[in-house]
């Protein structure tokens, strides 16, 4: 029926139009690596995404947009991937596999974490999406140490308190062992989960 095309026209622009998204946001990760994140260029982006200037300008005015939409991808990944274990019941498990998946995300996109990291006290959306990434998992690592029987509160021996240390101490310890190798990214995870293990009462 005639009346049909226009809603097929749209979905058919609405699936382009993502997939040019996707191919410019997996370019800039490309670019990330290659060239780093001050030499990289819109033209870069747009040459290796197969796209225009004028074209990229349609999805993103910036580069620093791009990088930000970059950021905020990875960031879900990240969230989505670590908080369905950190809520499981038992408190080890969810320990080891919060751990893991956080490792396997930093082995695929260790590069957009670290940039994410350097820019966010340059780049205000960066530096919001990354707070709001750390308050989240301190929130999950919290309901772990709470679930192993630490007291809530925000004391210095208290859950909330513990879990904010904990969660910019993996930051910190992922960031630097990203650089290095895969080998020294799980045995840094390792040294994490021990300590939070540790914290939590669990080692025995």
């Amino acid at each position: 029926m005639p009346g049909q095309h226009p809603a097929r026209s749209r979905r058919s622009a609405e699936r382009k139009g993502d997939l040019r998204e996707r191919a410019i946001l997996d370019t800039c990760e490309t670019l990330l690596a290659h060239k780093g994140y001050n030499a990289m260029t819109v033209g870069d982006i747009a040459q290796g995404a197969g796209i225009t200037r004028g074209a990229l300008y349609f999805y993103f005015g910036s580069k620093q947009e791009v990088v930000v939409a970059l950021v905020a991808r990875t960031v879900e990944h990240l969230w989505e991937r670590s908080r369905t274990t950190a809520e499981a019941d038992e408190p080890r498990r969810a320990i080891a596999e919060a751990m893991q998946r956080t490792v396997e995300l930093w082995n695929e996109h260790g590069l957009v974490m670290r940039t994410a990291i350097d820019q966010s006290l340059t780049v205000p959306e960066i530096g919001e999406l990354w707070s709001h990434t750390a308050d989240l998992f301190i929130t999950a690592i919290t309901a772990v140490l709470e679930r192993a029987g630490i007291q809530p509160g925000t004391e210095p021996d208290q859950a909330s308190a513990m879990a904010r240390a904990l969660c910019w101490m993996i930051e910190r310890t992922f960031y630097h062992a990203s650089q290095e190798s895969r080998e020294t990214l799980q045995g840094a995870s390792a040294t994490c989960e021990h300590i939070w293990l540790t914290s939590a009462g669990l080692t025995t």
